[in-house]
């Protein structure tokens, strides 16, 4: 018997909810008729962007690290596991907290699905993949991952947190899902997150010079955030326990994105190089048959698009020029 039938609603928990792919998870929830329970230590997460749902009578919002022991939580149906830094220089300031978040507050996520008989669904990254040999990447690959490079605190941990997902649900009987997460931009990204969008279209935004790291030539492939929500609501409601890779498929180089993101904002900005950074990855698409076979899902907005949607928001919500 579904949570549904029991109770008459479908409580789902959020864990790091007020982060940027967390809180649209949030609004799409309770638009479809959801309780939810949104879990976040604001470390990286921001108040702001749930701030608008706090007064919904379905949305209950808790401050609390994953990785310390879970304070007294309703009953819940499903369990979201976002709760991470994800940008380089997030990871990068809290790579302890990174790898804990992961291992031990993935540990404690499960426990508590384990304990409602709740579906959880564990936010993996194409980070996995690493420096990729393989190209475009499909959920069989082993990935290319320096264990211990600078990167490693999140590109391993989500690597753990994967094993510890599926080792846990059979262990322990839990319904898992694992959803492998390409670049995704939108709305509600730090303006500072340090990521290659956020950091075109704030620079863009205040007229500064675009910073292009090597040559420009390594590739990223941009998926736009109402997709990606739409790609892990399909997931969760299927029965299917390995990872699926969800991104967009078209590919750009970094060098052509600046330029497509001077062309969206109408800047004027130079372009300038920079050193590239030790283990960033050179090529990163995904190979999304897995999605369109299992889930009926491709990415739908277009990248032209979707920027024009974050120019606006930043322009507006961020206060930038």
């Amino acid at each position: 018997m579904s949570g549904k039938e029991r109770r008459g609603t479908m409580t789902s928990l959020v864990a790091g909810g007020a982060g940027f792919i967390g809180s649209h998870l949030c609004e799409r929830l309770l638009a479809e008729g959801e309780a939810v329970v949104c879990v976040d230590n604001l470390v990286t997460g921001r108040r702001a962007n749930v701030e608008p749902l706090l007064a919904h009578p379905a949305f209950t919002f808790v401050e609390h690290d994953v990785v310390d022991p879970l304070p007294p939580l309703p009953r819940v149906d499903r369990v979201f596991h976002l709760a991470s830094p994800a940008s380089p220089p997030a990871y990068l300031r809290h790579p302890i907290a990174t790898l804990r978040t992961n291992s031990e507050g993935t540990r404690r996520l499960l426990e508590l699905a384990a304990r409602d008989g709740a579906r959880f669904l564990y936010a993996s990254t194409s980070e996995v993949y690493g420096d990729p040999l393989e190209h475009p990447q499909r959920e069989e690959y082993r990935g290319n991952v320096n264990p211990i490079g600078p990167r490693a605190m999140y590109n391993e941990a989500k690597r753990f947190g994967e094993a510890l997902t599926a080792t846990f649900g059979r262990a322990h009987g839990v319904d898992v899902r694992i959803v492998r997460i390409f670049n995704t931009y939108g709305p509600r990204m730090d303006p500072e997150d340090g990521r290659v969008v956020t950091n075109f279209v704030t620079q863009a935004l205040r007229g500064q010079p675009l910073t292009v790291f090597g040559d420009g030539s390594q590739t990223r492939s941009f998926q736009y955030i109402d997709d990606l929500i739409e790609g892990m609501t399909r997931l969760m409601a299927v029965d299917y326990r390995k990872p699926v890779n969800l991104g967009n498929p078209e590919e750009h180089t970094v060098l052509r994105f600046a330029h497509l993101v001077r062309d969206v904002t109408g800047s004027s900005s130079p372009i300038v190089f920079a050193p590239l950074a030790e283990d960033d990855p050179k090529l990163r698409r995904p190979d999304i048959s897995l999605a369109e076979a299992l889930l009926g899902w491709t990415a739908q907005v277009p990248l032209r698009e979707g920027l024009a949607r974050m120019v606006e928001y930043v322009h507006h919500a961020e206060g930038l020029p």
